[in-house]
């Protein structure tokens, strides 16, 4: 338990010192931001637009406009920056040999992985609460009746799964020594969920659905017990990802 408490601090403190927290804080931070903004601004940007005659009108921007600004946003730019922040967290380590010494040392394969995974999700948890607290206050402060049914639900299947990504990144950085590689293979298991989730009867069980269905559940258009069998297979998955790292690491040669 020590080792791994010295290591996560190591771990966050190069976050620092690389710059790489501060860069997902200030992203994040503006699409927190930017989510409610660009929903109450699109009618007045559309108005402006209007030439030779033509209108295009659109309704009344409402608090379930931002949170679906902060959705999308999230669930797709937010988790690529997320995706190259992370992707070289063990993969760089490895190419550059700077683990050997500490390996050598006595330090526990598995601590590294461990210990490399809960700064992920730290830093992860860190950014995506601040986005989600200014995309609360500007969408409270910009709109009426912001309440929305199951927000914090949807909030909490956007965050298990981007841990996901997270395992799979450590996975990949783990079977290959490159940040590339390791993208690379995030996005082939994206790519796969993304195909399963084209068909229906594999849809309520895929994790996917933890990015897709988010502003459906504000409305109930799709009910919370829906997304129960996808958080299970997510979580089922991370702990797969978590234990087949530490088990290819243990045979990895450095």
């Amino acid at each position: 338990m020590k080792n791994y408490i010295a290591f996560l601090k190591k771990e966050l403190l190069e976050s620092v010192r690389t710059y790489k927290f501060f860069i997902i804080i200030a992203v994040f931070f503006a699409f927190g931001m930017m989510s409610p903004l660009a929903a109450k601004l699109m009618p007045k940007l559309i108005s402006y637009a209007n030439q030779d005659g033509m209108k295009i009108s659109m309704p009344e921007p409402a608090a379930i406009d931002s949170w679906k600004q902060f959705f999308k946003n999230i669930s797709g730019m937010g988790l690529i920056v997320a995706a190259l922040i992370f992707s070289g967290v063990l993969a760089n380590e490895l190419s550059k040999g700077t683990l050997i010494n500490m390996l050598t040392k006595g330090l526990n394969r598995s601590t590294v992985i461990l210990s490399k995974f809960t700064a992920m999700i730290i830093i992860w948890t860190i950014s995506y609460t601040l986005a989600f607290a200014m995309a609360f206050i500007y969408t409270a402060y910009l709109f009426k009746n912001h309440e929305m049914h199951n927000l914090f639900f949807s909030i909490f299947c956007l965050w298990l799964f981007g841990v996901f990504l997270l395992a799979v990144i450590l996975l990949g950085g783990v079977l290959v020594k490159s940040s590339y590689g390791s993208l690379f293979i995030t996005g082939i298991a994206l790519a796969i969920l993304m195909f399963l989730n084209a068909f229906p009867k594999l849809q309520k069980y895929n994790p996917f659905s933890l990015t897709a269905y988010n502003a459906a559940l504000l409305t109930k258009s799709v009910k919370v017990s829906e997304l129960y069998y996808p958080i299970f297979i997510s979580c089922a998955l991370i702990a797969g990802c978590i234990i087949g790292s530490i088990s290819i690491f243990n045979k990895k040669q450095i």
